[in-house]
């Protein structure tokens, strides 16, 4: 194999920083009609429904929770607030076995995939009906059931691992995908280089999902990277690139159809970058006044993703303003609710910090959970009642 380069020179020329320029997929307009001659993705009227019954449940649970953790109920949340087309709209493409791995904003994803109104609300409370048993801060969710991987708070940790989980979908001979998202800041860590490298030279099924929103919790986009966004690194890694308004969730849902299709028909990588906006603060430690403007923050307001969606809804008929306000009102109460109750059910036992890492538990970890039992029960004051009870 040769390893001449296929285009030759032979005198100094440079190519520039900025020649490749990766267009950027519309399909709705901020009214919500579409551009003239745009293709619609595969979508009917039940999938329409579904994709906006989880926007706008989401928009819900982030009302309520980011309520909840300023009245200290919860220790943390973040939001997923003006990036909703790009969560619903690619988790909408996938198949129920596609592996999903989060980076941390992207709970409506699970929703899409079936996790409960109480589900969220265990996991948040860490009660004794989490799944992750109470290991995990406030929306580091997980569920093995609906293929979701648990998030990992180290940024950018899940690029890798989608690689090498993908490749084995691959050897396993499953017509499945990873899909994997991150922010544009997180494509500032290694991770992100190997990851995306090892998922080309090893032609993983993957799905690199790219939420550009603008922000790298306080650093502009402007002040990360001097290229243009995040797509043309996809090309460069050899790999099939594609950009898309991520405030358009017809267009989130064709791009990510595409890649699906070439992810499992080529066992091939494929990159999306949506190009969104996070209307929210990072997370509800932060607060972005101190960085960004009230009038830039109202620009994007204009290009509400769930709104857009909502007004191509009614253009087709499929839906009214009365089923509209009727949901909202249902999922207000329904999240009330469920925080009522996972707020008063007991903490994980426990005995399960030392579960669940060994096949069976070793005796140093037998031993430092039996040292904690008897930590407690000198000091019983200081613990709930209920501390260290089996489950």
């Amino acid at each position: 194999m040769s390893l001449e380069p296929q285009h030759q020179v032979h005198k100094a020329v440079m190519t520039s920083g900025h020649a490749l320029k990766i267009p950027e997929l519309k399909i709705l307009q901020s009214d919500g009609t579409p551009y003239p001659g745009a293709t619609l993705p595969d979508i009917d009227q039940e999938l329409a429904l579904k994709i906006y019954d989880t926007a706008v449940f989401t928009r819900v649970l982030d009302e309520r929770m980011l309520a909840a953790q300023r009245q200290g109920r919860i220790s943390f949340y973040m939001t997923c607030i003006g990036e909703e087309a790009a969560v619903v709209g690619s988790a909408a493409a996938l198949g129920q076995d596609d592996m999903i791995m989060a980076q941390y904003r992207e709970q409506a994803a699970l929703r899409y995939r079936g996790f409960t109104t109480e589900q969220f609300m265990n996991q948040m409370f860490s009660n004794v009906k989490d799944l992750g048993k109470g290991r995990q801060m406030p929306i580091h969710y997980g569920s093995n059931e609906l293929n979701y991987m648990t998030v990992s708070s180290p940024l950018g940790t899940q690029i890798p691992q989608a690689a090498g989980y993908a490749y084995g979908q691959k050897r396993a001979g499953k017509e499945a995908v990873t899909l994997c998202y991150f922010g544009e800041g997180a494509a500032s860590e290694g991770d992100f280089h190997a990851g995306l490298n090892m998922a080309a030279v090893l032609n993983c099924p993957a799905i690199f999902f790219c939420r550009n929103n603008g922000y790298a919790i306080s650093t502009p986009t402007s002040e990360q990277f001097a290229g243009d966004g995040i797509a043309p690194r996809g090309v460069g890694y050899g790999i099939n690139t594609i950009r898309v308004d991520g405030n358009d969730m017809l267009a989130v849902l064709a791009a990510t159809q595409q890649a699906r299709a070439i992810a499992v028909a080529e066992n091939k990588p494929v990159l999306i970058e949506a190009m969104s906006y996070r209307l929210g603060a990072h997370s509800s430690s932060d607060d972005p006044s101190g960085y960004r403007s009230r009038e830039e923050e109202a620009k994007w307001r204009e290009h509400d993703p769930v709104l857009r969606f909502k007004l191509w809804l009614l253009a087709q008929g499929w839906w009214s303003e009365e089923q509209d306000e009727a949901l909202y009102d249902q999922y207000r109460k329904e999240v009330l609710a469920a925080v009522k109750v996972a707020e008063t059910l007991p903490k994980p036992a426990y005995d399960t910090l030392v579960t669940d890492v060994y096949d069976t538990v070793p005796e140093h970890l037998e031993k430092q959970l039996q040292e904690t039992r008897d930590h407690m029960a000198r000091y019983p004051d200081h613990y709930p009642a209920d501390s260290g009870k089996e489950a």
